[in-house]
């Protein structure tokens, strides 16, 4: 074998190897969906690498949350065209207890703690779906507010601990995307602190985050990329850092 030839093999494996790892965890190409006639989601596309952190901003109305229920395939928005992928997996193909199967959880601005339940008992049916999880020592090492209160009822816990418990829950099922839709809302500073702690702690595990936040300046401290979205079209897409440089943009786009 010619060494020209060696060369270009050698050459055409690096490149390969280069595409492979420079291929995005998650991807939405081209999205489009709709809650009856109305068209809510209007092309949006966007890639994640793993373990990144997004913040997905925009005004009220601009299709923040519709585009996070369109991603874990929940009945309404109805997604028509487009397609979405998670680690080589086509989201887009799922419905929604496929997708969270296959690691898409959502943690819903409501948080839908189930009443009647313990925190420990609201993580232990969490767990009971299939896929690998944290177990109950692993979330409560992470989560010692909820260890504290493992016998408590889960909807008389405050904002703060009801939000720390739907994440918890999320990371003892099956976990490779979170999409938090506003998980700020109503907490005081330090328990908002202490949620981006958690975040950041997982990052390095290779969870890959979406963040939807009124909050955009702390969705953004936290963030690695952000897309803005207007009237359900991508408006921006960039580094979190080019939006907290940028005075127009934010100012335009997000009224800070």
């Amino acid at each position: 074998m010619s060494t020209m030839t060696m060369d270009s093999q050698t050459a055409s494996a690096a490149g390969a190897a280069t595409l492979e790892t420079s291929k995005p965890f998650f991807s939405v190409r081209d999205v489009h969906a709709y809650y009856g006639e109305s068209y809510i989601v209007q092309g949006v596309s966007l890639d994640i690498r793993k373990g990144e952190i997004l913040a997905l901003l925009g005004r009220n109305g601009a299709g923040k949350t519709s585009t996070l229920r369109t991603i874990a395939r929940t009945d309404n928005p109805q997604l028509k065209r487009g397609e979405i992928w998670l680690d080589g997996e086509p989201v887009h193909a799922m419905k929604s207890y496929q997708a969270a199967r296959a690691g898409v959880q959502l943690v819903p601005e409501d948080r839908r703690i189930i009443q009647g339940l313990t925190v420990e008992e609201n993580l232990l049916l969490a767990k009971v779906a299939p896929g690998e999880g944290w177990s109950l020592d692993q979330i409560y090492q992470s989560f010692p507010r909820l260890a504290e209160r493992r016998k408590q009822e889960g909807v008389t816990l405050s904002g703060g601990e009801q939000q720390m418990l739907a994440i918890a829950r999320a990371l003892a099922r099956n976990l490779k995307l979170l999409l938090l839709d506003e998980p700020y809302e109503g907490l005081a500073p330090v328990i908002v602190h202490e949620i981006e702690r958690i975040l950041h702690s997982i990052k390095p595990l290779g969870i890959t985050t979406i963040i939807v936040e009124q909050n955009a300046v702390a969705a953004l401290k936290l963030a690695d990329r952000a897309v803005i979205l207007d009237t359900g079209e991508v408006a921006f897409s960039g580094t979190a850092k080019d939006v907290l440089d940028n005075t127009e943009l934010r100012h335009e786009y997000l009224a800070i």
